[in-house]
């Protein structure tokens, strides 16, 4: 399936690369030199696995420089999304991030997932944080039976899957991991 990028996304891509580029000399917030294909990357699992399109709330786990969240926020720009990221330069980034590209969508947690206030999101997604089983126990309280969970995992994730109904799908040195909630709980 191929999705249709809203007529806004390359400048706001382009936004967010002078914005990352601005911060990364003083933060070093990532080693990245050409986001295209991060910006790749953070969006493939919407073509692959367009069920999380619906999603209206959707939490991101330790996110960082804001890959994938910032990139799928603006393409699902109908889905509140929850960025938990404890580090204080990240998560002021995030912040500034969404003021400048005007993510009215972007909620900034400045914490730790496991000391947020739980709900149920109806998408969860996480960028090589940490193991498989470790990530789904710290978001314990944040998914139920019905939520979808995206992981974006290095080529080492099978190790990590045993117990768990999952489906993978290879992109290059990626594995994109979706499991849903009910085959957790």
């Amino acid at each position: 399936m191929k999705i249709d990028l809203p007529r806004d996304f390359d400048a706001q891509t382009a936004k967010f690369s002078e914005i990352l580029a601005k911060f990364n000399r003083v933060h070093s917030l990532t080693s990245y030199k050409n986001l295209n294909e991060q910006i790749a990357d953070s969006i493939a699992p919407l073509e692959i696995f367009p069920q999380i399109l619906d999603a209206k709330t959707a939490i991101d786990v330790g996110s960082g420089a804001g890959f994938p969240a910032i990139f799928l926020a603006m393409i699902l720009r109908e889905c509140e999304w929850h960025l938990f990221e404890p580090s204080p330069k990240k998560s002021a980034f995030l912040s500034y991030v969404k003021a400048e590209l005007n993510l009215t969508n972007v909620r900034v947690k400045s914490c730790k997932i496991e000391d947020g206030e739980p709900f149920a999101a109806q998408l969860i997604t996480s960028r090589a944080l940490m193991k498989t089983k470790d990530l789904l126990g710290i978001c314990n309280g944040f998914f139920d039976a019905q939520t979808q969970i995206l992981l974006y995992k290095g080529s080492s994730v099978q190790s990590e899957l045993e117990g768990l109904n999952a489906q993978i799908y290879g992109r290059g040195n990626r594995n994109y991991v979706f499991i849903k909630g009910g085959d957790v709980i």
